[in-house]
């Protein structure tokens, strides 16, 4: 396989997991206030993402960007709302571990990655039609 279309499947892939970070970001910022449903239940459990780089067995080689989601496992904060239905014995609930700058960050940072990879994208796909009339010119 050419360097560019490695760089592309690179990209391609790369595409997927942000797209997935920003998912789950979103569904970390849509869950921020969700607490338990029965007294003493655990909150909503702030989801990440992990990146690694596999050998893509269908591509000759080339590599490729996996993202797994996983748990923050931190603890609970607890807050004192004796009424609330989540609420303990001694009326303290379990509030999600998700911190809004936490996520405005990650959110950011998976935009950028997004709109980098597209760019890559773009350019090899342009390097590749430049190559191709540059061979149609001279043959």
């Amino acid at each position: 396989m050419d360097p560019l279309s490695q760089a592309r499947d690179v990209a391609f892939s790369a595409l997927f997991a942000q797209s997935l970070r920003m998912k789950v970001v979103a569904q970390n910022i849509a869950n921020a206030e969700s607490t338990g449903s029965t007294p003493g239940a655990d909150a909503y459990r702030r989801r990440t993402i992990m990146f690694s780089n596999a050998m893509d067995s269908t591509a000759q080689g080339s590599s490729r960007v996996e993202a797994k989601v996983s748990f923050d496992m931190t603890d609970f904060q607890k807050e004192l709302r004796p009424s609330d239905k989540a609420a303990d014995a001694n009326g303290f609930v379990k509030v999600p571990n998700v911190n809004m700058i936490v996520e405005m960050t990650d959110m950011r940072q998976a935009l950028r990655s997004y709109e980098a990879n597209l760019q890559i994208i773009r350019l090899s796909r342009d390097m590749s039609s430049s190559l191709v009339e540059l061979l149609k010119s001279n043959g």
